[in-house]
């Protein structure tokens, strides 16, 4: 693959031309290590991380994308005070006029509605919005982030929130520029288990963490395969064009914040290994046999089953991240944290602990979630399962991010994180494609996680956001 970030700029036709040409990355002979960033001498313009935008009362919400995430935000969202959903846009029409029945069982105005190929651009143009809630297909998610920015808008996009390494620089480079957030909405990083670690690694129960593990390990074959799946089945086309971690985020987010990565310590280098493909181009051969709609995904090189990434960290530590979604296994994000002192784990379940040789009874787990439970779980955790959205950690995240908003205090994700751990994905195709060769990981943050402080699990001052009950406007 070539990072060349001129190509990128000059066919994302949504920008404007404010935006400052970015120079193209370079490699060494072999092509194999992307050089950092901070190398071609531009520095960085705002500090992203940490940064607190000006306080909003209200956050009015504009919706891109009502197919398969869209409808759930938008349940959850309505659910949350001082949030008005002000437009909701879809490229199928009757999907952006279905999401109207959330609002009108709320109890909430109706939101204008968008439509067409082209409909999300107007609505960022046209409409008075906060922020701008991205959940569309993959390679749309940059180039609308990067819009909605450059139109005043604070951004939360689906993963992953990029799929080059070039978009990933675009958008840094956007946020810093517009003074805009740029989220990306890695939810597994607000499930409570995970919560719970990254509290317990904060106060120093695992000693120094030296390894990390996380996966995406997803059976998704059927889901791919539908009709009524994916639209256009861009899924599965993404499956049969790309060979790598296609989507690390859900496994790397959280942790990498139990690791502090951009807080304190950096990805340094990666490897990638991929096993052959020894599913999914039968499955399409198979089908074609039954139904001519699949004959054009017969003899495409789908993505190995198993890819496994490695990742070094400049302080010497480790990470490991696997993505399958064709195996017939349980569903696993693995989220493993190992210390000097202790170890947890999450998969298979249950969630394991221990500071030995033996895992903790139950009775001592349950123990340690009362009294490391992070204040955010405690403060919103039980109406989060009430709302739910993956067993309530989708509106953990969704009512944090409004919070913060209104109460003016940086996010838990910055576009630093977005574009670091969406970027394992093109970064894990190209070592796949030179024979898991090592590749430098570009340091987004252009060296200020030395100085980045963690993330924030007090609730200070925020904490001030309602929720509505069902049926309340």
């Amino acid at each position: 693959m070539k990072y060349n970030r001129r190509n990128f700029l000059k066919n994302a036709t949504v920008l404007s031309g404010s935006m400052a040409v970015l120079p193209a990355l370079s490699g060494t002979a072999q092509g194999n290590v992307l050089q950092a960033r901070q190398e071609t001498g531009r520095p960085q313009q705002v500090n992203m991380c940490g940064y607190a935008a000006p306080k909003l009362e209200t956050v009015r919400i504009g919706f891109i994308g009502l197919g398969m995430r869209g409808p759930g935000a938008v349940t959850r969202m309505a659910r949350i005070e001082g949030v008005e959903i002000k437009a909701l846009c879809d490229k199928d029409a009757s999907r952006a006029a279905k999401a109207q029945e959330i609002l009108e069982k709320q109890g909430l105005p109706k939101a204008r509605e968008y439509s067409g190929d082209e409909g999300w651009k107007a609505m960022v143009a046209d409409e008075s919005l906060d922020l701008v809630y991205i959940c569309t297909p993959w390679e749309l998610h940059t180039p609308m982030a990067i819009y909605a920015m450059q139109h005043g808008k604070h951004v939360a996009c689906e993963v992953p929130i990029a799929v080059t390494v070039d978009e990933c620089w675009a958008l840094v480079e956007t946020s810093e520029q517009t003074k805009k957030h740029c989220m990306m909405l890695e939810n597994c990083c607000y499930d409570f288990f995970e919560m719970l670690t990254l509290n317990m690694a904060r106060n120093g129960l695992f000693g120094e963490l030296i390894h990390a593990e996380g996966a995406y390990i997803h059976d998704l074959v059927e889901l791919n395969f539908s009709k009524e799946g994916y639209a256009d089945m861009w899924r599965l086309k993404m499956n049969a064009s790309r060979n790598g971690s296609l989507y690390p985020t859900h496994g790397l987010g959280p942790i990498a914040q139990c690791m502090n990565i951009n807080r304190g310590d950096k990805m340094d280098y990666l490897v990638s290994m991929s096993t052959n493909d020894f599913m999914m181009g039968n499955i399409a051969a198979t089908r074609a046999g039954e139904d001519p709609f699949y004959r054009p995904f017969v003899g495409k090189h789908y993505r190995g089953n198993m890819n496994t990434t490695l990742i070094h960290t400049a302080k010497g530590k480790t990470m490991m991240v696997q993505h399958d979604v064709t195996s017939p296994r349980p569903y696993s994000r693995i989220h493993l944290v190992s210390g000097t002192k202790g170890i947890a784990s999450k998969y298979p379940a249950p969630e394991r602990i221990a500071f030995g040789h033996e895992w903790l009874p139950k009775a001592e787990l349950d123990a340690l979630y009362t009294k490391y439970t992070p204040p955010l779980i405690k403060h919103v955790g039980e109406v989060a399962k009430q709302v739910g959205g993956h067993g309530g950690m989708d509106f953990v995240m969704d009512w944090r991010l409004i919070d913060c908003l209104r109460n003016g205090l940086p996010l838990d994700q910055d576009v630093y994180d977005g574009a670091l751990w969406s970027c394992v994905f093109p970064l894990s195709e190209q070592s796949v494609n030179q024979r898991s060769q090592s590749l430098d990981v570009p340091d987004f943050t252009r060296g200020a996680w030395q100085r980045n402080q963690p993330v924030n699990l007090t609730l200070e001052g925020g904490a001030t956001t309602g929720v509505r009950k069902e049926g309340q406007s």
